[in-house]
């Protein structure tokens, strides 16, 4: 299966931005969608989370938490 190309992200804008602004509250409006290229595929997605990423809420330092 080929990747995106740069056409089908042009909607795409946070991603790689330097200029991000983190917000502390629920804030849904910062998720950006595209299109599924193949809607009638079935899919099975899992989730392992082994290292969590977030921000300190006081000093908005990067902190990594490996489990």
């Amino acid at each position: 299966m080929a990747g995106r190309r740069d056409e089908d992200l042009t909607d795409i804008t946070l991603l790689g931005s330097q200029g991000t602004t983190y917000a502390f509250d629920y804030t849904p409006e910062v998720l950006e969608t595209f299109d599924n290229q193949h809607p009638n595929r079935d899919y099975f997605v899992k989730f392992n989370c082994p290292e969590f990423t977030t921000l300190c809420p006081k000093t908005g330092q990067p902190v990594f938490i490996i489990g």
